[in-house]
């Protein structure tokens, strides 16, 4: 299958959050969403796709210094150099134009001086989009074109154990129906109504405190951002489970986020030795916790003088990466480590995720692992298409716990266009419906979520989402520079 990337361009809308989002060192309260078209021929034919995205604060640089615009047009560089480098470039099957981009983008990323992380989040959107141009051109749906691998993947010039497999053998043969969504519990979250201020309060129509969230969804399942303090999160950990054991007493599993908190292997040990000790915590801690994710600052997480004694560490908790997944070295040098596994974000790679996800099971199924984990996890994702194609590459890769808080803090698709609005609740109507307020919000009975409308889409999204009703990037950039203030 020939591929030619003809053109690209990007377009963006600014969204707010309905409370405060804070994740490590960051809070995030307002964020540009950007859409990225790529208009490509797939074997002569004429086909477009489209991908998106929040620019989240500290995330793909974790400076607390910088100013947050200045990160966001950082990003937008980054995003520039991908499609600008993406147009013209022609390949003899999708999986060799996004290795051609990802050599261009890498090769320029470290001139620049550019964390790959960042460097490929570029990457990662034309990708994006050239695979739903693929999907629409084929008329099937992302999981059939990956089993069926229409893409030409090579799963052998990502990771050499693969050479000769392929992901029919690996992967599931159809996508997962449900997925249950781990909910996630920020550092700045309430946990319960009464402990709301009054000022605070929001009035929307969708839960707001922990206690909310559980009886409205009636989810078991939860993650939960540390702060790296054992004796502040010990008494924040005791408050959740209380809380569940009061709301739902088939509270079944929980993972924990780290936030890279932890600079190297000794501290991290003590921490956790401290919260192993707790009576209270123990039972949790060795028969309810799924995984930790990202313990370490990413400067030192896949360092050998800093975590190099993780293997002898007997009795760690399951540990995986999820920042310092940059590259595409980073998972096997992770498992070396003494990792049991990484995160799949879209944000970091579709190709790359899915390489990641055919090492795992081949570990497994050769029996050279007795743990490996790929998890699902969030960066605020919403829709109209970020949540939706993420949703696609979980399914087909069999990860069936997947945090997802876009929904929680971020009212639905209301900042949207009515048009979009429309789209969504007509093509997804298992995944939307209408709020109180009568614009669509994710729709989760008994803790799960529904894929029939997302594994039936070309990838994940029904029909394609107009960009055009959407602020160009020239124009967004003159408003914001006419902007008070900026």
């Amino acid at each position: 299958m020939k591929v030619r990337l003809l053109a690209g361009d990007i377009h963006l809308t600014d969204l707010r959050t309905r409370m405060p989002f804070r994740y490590g060192i960051a809070t995030m309260t307002r964020s540009p969403h950007a859409f990225v078209r790529m208009h490509i021929e797939v074997d002569g034919v004429a086909s477009t796709g489209v991908a998106a995205d929040l620019l989240p604060p500290k995330w793909f640089t974790k400076d607390p210094t910088r100013p947050v615009d200045e990160e966001v047009n950082e990003m937008l560089r980054v995003i520039e150099h991908a499609v600008a480098a993406a147009t013209g470039l022609k390949a003899d099957s999708p999986f060799d134009a996004w290795r051609a981009l990802w050599d261009i983008q890498d090769r320029w990323g470290r001139e620049q001086g550019l964390p790959p992380l960042l460097t490929h989040f570029g990457t990662s959107l034309v990708e994006r989009a050239m695979i739903e141009a693929v999907c629409r051109k084929l008329g099937q749906p992302f999981h059939v074109a990956l089993t069926e691998n229409l893409f030409g993947i090579r799963l052998g010039e990502i990771h050499a154990p693969l050479a000769g497999r392929t992901t029919e053998e690996l992967l599931l043969d159809r996508p997962l129906k449900y997925i249950t969504p781990r909910h996630t519990i920020g550092l700045l979250d309430p946990l319960r109504e009464a402990g709301i201020p009054s000022e605070e309060r929001l009035d929307d129509g969708l839960p707001q405190s922990l206690e909310a969230c559980i009886r409205t969804y009636r989810f078991a399942c939860c993650k939960i951002k540390l702060q790296g303090n054992s004796g502040h999160d010990r008494g924040r950990l005791l408050d959740i489970f209380a809380l569940f054991a009061a709301c739902t007493p088939g509270f079944c599993f929980f993972s924990l986020d780290g936030n890279e908190g932890f600079r190297s292997l000794d501290t991290f040990r003590q921490y956790w030795r401290k919260m192993e000790a707790d009576p209270q915590l123990r039972y949790f801690l060795s028969q309810r916790l799924m995984f930790v994710e990202q313990p370490f600052s990413r400067n030192v997480a896949l360092d050998p003088e800093t975590v190099g004694g993780l293997k002898d560490w007997k009795r760690h908790p399951a540990l995986i990466i999820d920042e310092s997944d940059a590259e595409l070295t980073s998972l096997p040098r992770a498992l070396e480590l003494g990792y049991d596994g990484t995160s799949h974000k879209n944000c970091k790679g579709v190709f790359k995720g899915i390489a990641n996800a055919c090492l795992l099971a081949h570990l497994r199924r050769e029996g050279l692992r007795k743990l490996v984990i790929l998890s699902g996890e969030d960066l605020a994702n919403v829709g109209p298409v970020a949540l939706l194609q993420d949703l696609a590459v979980c399914a087909a890769l069999g990860i069936e716990s997947v945090e997802r808080n876009g929904h929680h803090y971020f009212a639905g698709l209301s900042m949207f266009p009515k048009e979009v609005q429309r789209q969504i609740l007509a093509s997804h109507p298992d995944l939307y419906h209408l709020s109180r307020d009568l614009w669509p919000t994710l729709t989760i009975e008994d803790g799960r979520l529904s894929l029939k409308s997302i594994n039936a889409a070309p990838f994940g999204v029904a029909p394609l989402v107009n960009v055009e009703q959407f602020t160009p990037l020239a124009e967004w950039r003159s408003r914001k520079a006419d902007a008070p203030g900026t």
